[in-house]
């Protein structure tokens, strides 16, 4: 690393700005740029100059260089992103702004050993490959989520989702197996990652995953926010009642035992006996009775547990996505808040759902995967 305040280390905060930029807009002028980052003119001319010899970015158009229009480019490679879900697989590939471009989705037994899960995840990323003509040497870097805990070595210690992944140094088996480095997060994390890189202008905000269990995402600052050991946002079990019901967890009265899906669908398995988690909404939404009122029931738990979120950490913006989310869940939701949150924070935070659908974490493990391409490279 330069030294801090020497011209390389200021003239690699300078890229870093620029490319911020870049990454953000499909394309975006020099002045535009020069705005954005508060840089002089001149300097963000240099740099684009650079960055356009080393292949990474193009421009087109405009008067003069000022005017010129300036984007990543397609040729600098690709990204790919892998979310292994409770009962799937998502694979996708991506340009170098993170900017989705054809993606996959499998069924996945969520007991399937962590070998047969990557050999699945190899033949997708190769089939997507084939989709763009392109071979796996364009592929500069991954990013991959896993629906548990991770350590900040990069392991899941709790079993309870995905038993075969447990112990294993995902990193670095998806590394060997996929021939490209990888970074690892928590699915919730990537997908507070993706709600951050598409609305960059709110910079505190928590994302709640509501599937077949409950994951929260923080981005605190402008910043994902893993904590000291790695596995910050475990909301889902917060006990909200230690005489409740028993967690997968193996204790009792958590959040995820009242508003988790695997438990939600349970109720309802009499009379529908094939209902998967993410069919729940839709019939929620449908007019189903019971299952309107098992949402509206998790939502206010949901909404007990975000006032804890609201009461520490005051984020601008609380987003729900997964399989479960709706506009039930949110208005559930937000009567939560207004019951327990402090005076003031219920009507003040945003809940709204997440624009990115069930593709949040698989975007958010693309523009993770960013952080392991050395642009300057």
């Amino acid at each position: 690393m330069p030294p801090t305040g020497s011209p390389s280390a200021l003239r690699s905060a300078n890229l870093e700005r620029i490319v911020g930029v870049l990454r953000t807009a499909t394309e975006v002028s020099q002045a535009e740029i020069a705005r954005r980052t508060d840089l002089a003119p001149a300097t963000v001319s240099n740099i684009v100059r650079q960055l356009v010899a080393t292949g990474l970015v193009e421009t087109s158009g405009g008067a003069g260089r000022r005017g010129l229009t300036v984007q990543i480019s397609r040729r600098a490679g690709l990204v790919a992103g892998l979310d292994f879900g409770h009962s799937h697989l998502e694979v996708a590939l991506g340009d170098l702004a993170g900017r989705p471009l054809v993606g996959v989705r499998r069924p996945l037994d969520n007991d399937h050993r962590y070998a047969d899960g990557l050999a699945l995840a190899e033949d997708l990323l190769d089939d997507l490959l084939a989709e763009l003509g392109e071979s796996r040497d364009a592929v500069r870097a991954g990013g991959l989520g896993l629906p548990a805990p991770i350590t900040k070595d990069g392991r899941i210690t709790a079993g309870s989702i995905l038993p075969g992944w447990v112990g294993v140094a995902a990193a670095d088996v998806a590394s060997a197996v996929l021939g490209i480095p990888i970074l690892v997060d928590n699915d919730a994390n990537l997908g507070a990652l993706a709600e951050h890189h598409h609305d960059p202008g709110v910079t505190t905000l928590a994302y709640l995953k509501a599937s077949s269990g409950i994951g929260c995402g923080l981005v605190l600052d402008g910043r994902l926010y893993r904590g000291g050991l790695g596995t910050a946002g475990e909301l889902g079990h917060v006990t909200l009642d230690e005489s409740g019901p028993l967690c997968r967890c193996g204790s009792r009265g958590c959040l995820e035992a009242y508003a988790g899906g695997s438990g939600l669908i349970e109720q309802l398995r009499g009379r529908a006996p094939d209902l998967a988690v993410h069919d729940l909404a839709d019939l929620a939404v449908s007019g189903d009775a019971g299952a309107r009122r098992l949402l509206e029931d998790a939502g206010r738990a949901l909404g007990q547990g975000s006032a804890i979120l609201a009461n520490l950490l005051s984020p601008e913006v609380i987003v729900v996505g997964g399989d479960l989310a709706c506009e039930i869940l949110v208005d559930g939701i937000r009567d939560g808040l207004r019951r327990h949150a402090v005076d003031g924070l219920e009507g003040a935070i945003e809940v709204r759902l997440s624009t990115l659908g069930d593709k949040a974490s698989v975007v958010g493990a693309l523009v993770t995967a960013l952080d392991a391409v050395a642009l300057t490279g």
